[in-house]
């Protein structure tokens, strides 16, 4: 210790590792701060200096040195001096106040080690306040509680001259303990190291006070004394002895004997204001001398024989300090002197003794504070006056708050009528307070703490504290006289005891409420001022900030209007975190418990902490408090401070029942659980209904949590409880988790969450860890018991084991802004009453949202792995020879399982990763975990659904091709063969045939050879009679009237040359809910409207499906194909949507015979298409000329390399490659999109809505808003193609990434070329790339007969013709510029990703028609963060038919009523609507933006 570099109570509390670990006491440099924290945790072996021997004589080498007291130590009163004397003011009354508390006397005089001074300590004193009973007040059983320092009472004082045998201090703890219970007030020789001689502690003078308890049986005493010890020779502390002999009532001088310096010293006494007392030893020599002297000191001293206490070897102990206590009680029945420390100070300036309270700093607070206090009479009064912004107008103010998040006295209004109503009320509410300018006194208060040191700040809100304190104190205890006054009178004073139950309750007057009153001024200016330069008191939360930081609780609930003042809140935080810095990382413990169960007293003895805990009145409210982490422990703690939260006490008699509504219990536990990471539950004196009580509002609290991913750990604190077995007691005679398990059941039911059945399924709770059980607070019967051992002990114990849970939470800590957020979100769903389902958090709307960009992103890695993966297989059956078609088939059944295992692995693996990192608030979302897990799975079904369709599809296109390929394969040997044949004849020949003899020749081998064959081609077939015959099938179940329409529908007549168009035998007018009068009517109605945009949907949905199948190449028609329509549109019919139109039978007959009919006209272009490509005979036509040329070319032996090589070109790899660029351009697009600056649009699907809804607004054209609103599937995927095109055609050229994707497989094919020119190997030409291209065989067929060129000159042909084949495809792209027709033409289309992506499940609110915004596919509930007005779901008022302008997120929290085909048109409450829409989740919306955006919509578009 430095005692120029002063010890700081913020440096003492600091968390760290010393913190948490016992001090091994073996070097006096480890005493001080050995002191310091066993006097913070109130533990009463701090005053212990001895030191460890074993660690001090490691190397013993005799047993001489064994006997030697070697060990190097102090005398405790040297280190409680030393400590003083190197702490600060605010150190030094902390530990004022602790020691008082372990009844340790204090340090009055205090001796200034380097000058010979000393120092009156009142300052260090001001906080000790004690509550005792007189025995003048015991048959009324009143007590005073009063401030030490201020309060008069007689001052005994006890000194020593000379060397003493008899021990001062061990008489005097005898003498004033009580009866049944010995104390050691002052340190004596008899305890470890009081025998060691004092350093610097001489002329030290301690101070305890005695304080009955106003039991006769118990008390030494029956008033209070103020009991004084000057330790040393007094004879050589001349300074302290006058003090001494001014202050006190009586003087016990103890001495063996007085020789002549004594005597001159003692007869320098005149005119004594008290009376002296020896206390003489009567075994010591020179009697005879100290006889002498005694008598001639009788007269001017005033002895007589009851002044002369001599111990003689005849007289015990006890008997001896009996003596001692009849003479106190005699000098305190005798005499009327009363002092206080407060006089005391006024009596030192004679003596040249310092007063700490003499600083200036001190002195100019105090004035200022006695300024703003002077004023206090009627602290009611006062505070109506000084204090305006609190009282009936704060909590008008917060009920306005919460009644606009609740909707209690709605009535019959509308919602946002009522809320608009409402937010102009709290509006007047805030002008009330702005208009109230604030007070003289709180403008002191204010500038009384701005721009000062932390020293001047502490000084003056002790003084403050202090002040407040006694007149709150002295007006509690005059209306409690009189209060007791009236109810012990007769009968008739009910409004007077009334009136005065609230001056009681209004009589509290603290700090908090000035800075409650700062608060509503910022709050009140913060509201109604927007710019910050016209801001008056933008400062305050940076002060604030500063008393947090420098360890000063801040208020976070009121507890008088149970409200957060949340602007306040959270702009203190925002300062505390310019302060901090990047060190803000935050943990929070937080205690609950029962009122007066010794809450506050628990956290100040567990951290060192200053939450109140006297002045007659209990904790209000919510306070948080910072105490900062040590850097040794910041890494292993995750964090930079600990925030700790004080609260009321629940269940307190003024407040309502648990049972009867959600009221302030329940908000109170809720905001504090969802804080803390931590939760003490404190719990005293063992009792089940307390703890049913208290542990019924913590699980309700617990449960909310857990709906929000956070689950705290939570300790059950037991106090007052001793015995050593209490914790098995427990166990088995209350079944503690047996109780809170049904305690769980019970609340999951109420709070409608059945799914958890175990205390443990909301919290982390280990019954045999998390339980302590701590005993009694006192050690005895205070006021003078001390605080009890085990206590101090049992609560250090439970900080270590709090510090390791804190080490090991699988989270990591929460910034000070999160927190802020936190805070925020958890209030605003505090305020409303059905806490589970509205509980919307913007740190958990954040992680959820990171959860879904990432899991957005692995999702779009596997489907575009599985895309990848079969286009090569679908090209590997195209390439594959017939004869191993089904071997392949297996092989590919088998790839694509282990395929889509690898994915899915890979993608759980990702998922894993992504919450064990623990990323920045991971934890808040791991309740979704398993709903992605589930949504992976699914994934994994519908790509596996979709690899074996397209399987199955190429299988099915190889397969159907392959009888017609057999034929022409035929065919083509034939043809070979006789070619061959011809041209053996013609060169056997002597003649040289010219050109046209030879093409002669040629026409009539092949007209002879092509009758031979005998095929008369590929049988045309009627598809729309088999389209027919289908849907016959299908409807043959149907009605008369659907037989008679299907018989009118025979061979499809005028097929797909028509439109639907509704008829009347296609309403049922009668059905529907509201019957049309007339057929006009209907025709004119919305419900007319929404058939006709149904009919186009479903017709655009099927056009969609036959126009796939008609373009996916080689592909024949085949009947499944309009079996899969007819379900298609059946699942279409059986939707709610249609089910509630006035449809008929012949509607739905009529609809299928239209689509039949374009699908019937599409299947035969289709079906024709097939026949003509794959018709052996028209194939052999086409390859003619090709024939004839080798022919020719071949007799004349000319070279045919670069022919062949053209041919190739221009037959083989061009179709090839536009084929290769059909099939993957829709990949390269979503790649080339996933890299733009547009593609922020798409990243979630809140930002999806976010950008429609923007752009619709920017647009402001009803019929967009109408199509969004009512058909928002098609405007979705709509707006996507839109977005689509417009890019690659004014952003980023189409043609741009064709030419990208063409250059990516040129080069394969040119390093493939190069790779056969060095084999020299023709003979594998069937497998060239057969995982990225199709060759087609027959072509290359064409190619490879009788070409016996050299491969080197073949290879370096085709490559030329590369080159000009590319220039020619890049023109032909250039050329084909039509972007719309490209994109949908894809078979694997961009759009169609992109709206997977973004639309989800595709789920809307029952209510609004907000779509599902939850993230994957496997979730099992859906919701939405934004709602609107619940008439864009077409929903209207009964009465007026007015559409509905209430937002149903308000809804589902007021007693409005609803009524749809779901409830049969019976009424229901919103806030049940869970009951028919179990799956849905509609969060309480306090964002006034968000109802905002539709108001303004249904301003602007209302006619």
């Amino acid at each position: 210790m430095n005692i120029d570099q002063k010890l700081t109570l913020s440096s003492v509390l600091e968390i760290g590792t010393e913190t948490i670990t016992d001090i091994n006491l073996d070097s006096l440099e480890k005493l001080p701060r050995h002191f310091l924290k066993k006097i913070m945790i109130l533990s009463n072996t701090a005053r212990n200096t001895q030191l460890d021997r074993c660690n001090q004589l490691p190397n013993v080498s005799s047993p001489e040195d064994t006997n030697k007291d070697s060990a190097p130590s102090v005398n405790p009163l040297d280190l409680v001096t030393a400590v003083f004397l190197c702490s600060d003011c605010i150190l030094q009354q902390q530990l004022m106040v602790r020691m008082s508390m372990c009844q340790f006397a204090l340090p009055l005089l205090l001796p200034d080690y380097g000058t010979n001074g000393c120092t009156l300590l009142e300052w260090a004193m001001r906080d000790i306040v004690k509550k005792w009973r007189p025995h003048s007040m015991a048959n009324s059983k009143g007590f005073k509680e009063e401030n030490l320092v201020v309060t008069e009472m007689p001052a005994i004082s006890f000194v020593r001259l000379g060397n003493c045998k008899l021990s001062k201090s061990k008489i005097l703890n005898e003498v004033f303990s009580n009866r049944q219970q010995q104390q050691n007030f002052f340190v004596h020789r008899n305890m470890q190291c009081g025998d060691i001689p004092c350093v610097i502690s001489n002329g030290l003078v301690e101070i305890c006070w005695y304080l009955p308890c106003g039991n006769p049986s118990l008390d030494a005493l029956t008033d209070p004394l103020a009991i004084i010890n000057l330790r040393g020779d007094a004879s050589s502390h001349l300074t302290q002895f006058e003090f001494l002999k001014t202050v006190s009532t009586a003087v016990f001088i103890f001495a063996d004997c007085i020789d002549e310096n004594q005597f001159e010293l003692l007869s320098s006494i005149q005119n004594p204001k008290g009376q002296y007392y020896f206390i003489l030893n009567s075994q010591m020599s020179n009697q005879c001398a100290t006889a002498e002297h005694l008598k001639k000191l009788a007269p001017a001293l005033k002895l007589d024989t009851q002044h002369l206490l001599v111990k003689t070897d005849k007289i015990n102990e006890a008997d001896f300090v009996q003596r001692i206590h009849g003479a106190i009680k005699d000098i305190l029945a005798n005499s009327c002197s009363r002092i206080s420390v407060e006089e005391m100070s006024t009596m030192t300036q004679e003596q040249e003794i310092n007063v700490d309270q003499r600083d200036e700093r001190c002195l100019l607070a105090k004035e200022i504070a006695e300024g703003i206090t002077s004023e206090i009479q009627d602290v009611a009064e006062y505070k109506k006056r000084v204090l305006p912004l609190q009282g009936d107008l704060l909590k008008e103010l917060a009920q306005l708050e919460k009644e606009i998040h609740r909707l209690k006295r709605q009535g019959m209004q509308s919602t946002e009528i009522y809320k608009s109503y409402l937010k102009g009320e709290i509006l007047k509410q805030r002008q009330k307070q702005k208009q109230n300018e604030p007070s003289p006194c709180i403008l002191s208060f204010i500038t009384a703490m701005q721009h000062v040191s932390a020293e001047q700040r502490h000084y003056f809100l002790k003084w403050m504290k202090f002040y407040l304190d006694t007149k709150a104190r002295q007006n509690l205890s005059d209306l409690r006289g009189k209060y007791k006054t009236y109810y012990q009178g007769s009968s008739g004073h009910c409004k007077e005891l009334a009136e005065l139950d609230q001056k009681i309750s209004d009589s509290s007057l603290g700090l908090e409420h000035f800075m409650r009153e700062i608060g509503q001024i910022y709050e009140a200016e913060s509201l109604l001022v927007d710019e910050e330069a016209q801001k008056q008191f933008g400062y305050l939360p940076s002060i604030a900030a500063e008393l947090m930081l420098e360890g000063y609780p801040i208020e976070l609930m009121d507890g008088d209007a149970s409200n957060v003042p949340l602007r306040w809140v959270i702009d203190v935080l925002k300062q505390l975190k310019e302060k901090m810095g990047s060190n803000s990382r935050i943990q929070v413990i937080t205690v609950l418990g029962v009122q007066s169960t010794g809450k506050s007293t628990l956290l100040n003895t567990m951290f060192g902490l200053q939450f109140s805990v006297s002045c007659g009145r209990c904790t209000r409210g919510a306070f948080m408090l910072l105490i900062k982490v040590k850097e040794d422990l910041r890494e292993t703690l995750g964090c930079d401070f600990l925030v700790v939260i004080n609260t009321e006490g629940l269940k307190s008699a003024e407040l309502a029942k648990l049972e009867d509504s959600y009221e302030h219990d329940n908000e109170l536990a809720t905001l504090v659980v969802g804080l803390s990471d931590i939760t003490l539950v404190n719990m005293a004196m063992e009792n089940s209904t307390e703890m049913k009580d208290i542990l019924q509002i913590v699980v309700h609290a617990f449960l909310r949590m857990k709906e929000v991913g956070k689950k705290p750990n939570c300790q059950f604190v037991h106090q007052n409880v001793g015995d050593v077995s209490a914790h098995d007691q427990n166990m088995r005679d209350r079944k503690l988790l047996e109780q809170l398990d049904e305690m769980t059941k019970v609340a999951a039911k109420m709070e409608k969450h059945t799914s958890s059945s175990k205390f443990s399924d909301v919290m982390e709770y280990d019954a045999e860890k998390d339980n302590t059980y701590i005993s009694g607070l006192w050690h005895g019967v205070p006021p003078m018991a001390p605080v009890n051992t085990g206590y101090s002990e049992n609560v250090y114990e439970l900080k270590k084991y709090l510090i390791e849970i804190l080490k090991h939470k699988k989270h990591k800590s929460m910034d000070i802004l999160d927190f802020a957020k936190w805070i925020q979100s958890l209030w605003n769903a505090v305020k409303y009453e059905n806490f589970i389902f509205n509980f919307r958090n913007s740190l958990v709307a954040d992680a959820y949202s990171q959860l879904c960009n990432n899991y957005s992103v692995w999702e779009s890695s596997f489907r575009m792995n599985m895309h990848s993966w079969l286009l090569g297989a679908e090209n590997k059956i195209q390439n594959q020879p017939s004869d191993e078609i089904e071997t392949l088939s297996e092989v590919l059944q088998n790839e694509v399982q282990e395929k889509l295992q690898r994915e899915e692995d890979a993608l759980l693996s990702s998922l894993a990763k992504y919450f064990s990192t623990r990323g920045e608030n991971v934890h808040l979302v791991e309740k979704y975990r398993e709903d992605f897990v589930r949504s992976v799975s699914l994934l994994k079904t519908e790509l596996q659904q979709h690899a074996f369709n397209k399987l199955g599809e190429a299988m099915s296109i190889r397969k159907g091709t392959e009888k017609y390929d057999n034929i022409q394969s035929r065919y083509t040997e034939k043809i070979e063969a006789e070619v061959t044949r011809l041209l053996e004849e013609c060169r056997g020949s002597n003649l040289q045939l010219d050109p046209d003899e030879l093409n002669e020749k040629f026409e009539k081998m092949w007209e002879k050879n092509l009758k031979e064959l005998q095929f008369s081609g590929i049988k045309k077939q009627n598809i729309k009679h088999r389209v027919f015959m289908q849907l016959k099938l299908k409807l043959q179940n149907k009605g008369s009237g659907v037989k008679e329409r299907l018989a009118a529908g025979v061979n499809l007549e005028g097929c797909g040359q028509d439109f639907f168009t509704l008829q009347k035998e296609h309403i049922d007018l009668k059905w529907y809910k509201n019957p049309f009068k007339t057929l006009r009517e209907f025709w004119n109605s919305s419900v007319s409207k929404e058939i006709g945009y149904q009919t186009d949907s479903l017709i655009q949905a099927c056009n969609e499906y036959i126009s796939e199948k008609a373009n996916t190449s080689k592909l024949d028609y085949d009947d499944t194909y309009l079996r899969e329509l007819l379900q298609k549109v059946d699942e279409k019919l059986n939707q709610q949507e249609l089910q509630e139109l006035p449809i008929t039978p012949i509607y739905k007959c009529d609809l299928k015979l239209h689509i039949c009919r374009l699908a019937a006209l599409t299947f035969q272009r289709m079906h024709d298409k097939f026949v003509q490509e794959h018709d052996p005979l028209q194939r052999l036509e086409r390859r003619k000329p090709i024939y004839l040329s080798v022919f020719q070319d071949t007799y004349n032996k000319k070279d045919q390399s670069q022919k062949k090589a053209k041919e190739f070109c221009d037959l083989c790899l061009r179709p090839a490659l536009l084929d290769y660029i059909h099939k993957h351009l829709g990949l390269e697009i979503i790649e080339n999109f996933q890299n733009s600056e547009d593609y922020i649009q798409y990243h979630t699907r809140k930002y999806f809505q976010f950008t429609l809804l923007k752009e619709l607004l920017e647009q402001g054209m009803f019929l967009n808003y109408l199509e969004y609103i009512k058909h928002y599937e098609d405007y979705a995927k709509d707006w996507i193609f839109k977005k689509l095109q417009n890019h690659y055609t004014n952003k980023v050229k189409l043609v741009d990434l064709e030419k990208d994707c063409l250059s990516k497989i040129l080069q394969k094919v040119k390093a493939t070329i190069n790779s056969a020119k060095q084999k020299s190997d023709t003979g594998k030409a069937s497998e060239f790339l057969e995982e990225d291209i199709v060759i087609p065989r027959n072509s290359l067929g064409v190619i490879i007969f009788q070409n016996q060129e050299n491969i080197n000159q073949f290879s370096d042909d085709i490559q030329n013709f590369i080159n000009e084949m590319e220039k020619d495809l890049v023109s032909h792209f250039e050329e084909d510029g039509n972007v719309e027709k490209k994109l949908s033409n894809l078979p694997i289309k961009p759009q169609d990703e992109l709206f997977k992506k973004v639309f989800g499940c595709g789920k809307q609110c029952p209510f609004c028609k907000v779509p599902c915004e939850a993230g994957g596919g496997g979730h099992t509930e859906h919701w939405a963060e934004i709602h609107r007005s619940g008439g864009l779901g077409s929903y209207r008022y009964v009465c007026s038919q007015v559409l509905v302008t209430d937002i149903c997120s308000t809804s589902v929290n007021s007693d409005a009523l609803f009524k749809n085909s779901d409830t049969k048109y019976e009424y229901h409450p919103y806030k049940d609507y869970r009951d028919y829409y179990p799956d849905w989740k509609i969060a309480g919306d306090s964002s006034i933006q968000a109802s905002d955006y539709w108001k303004y919509v249904f301003a602007n578009f209302n006619e």
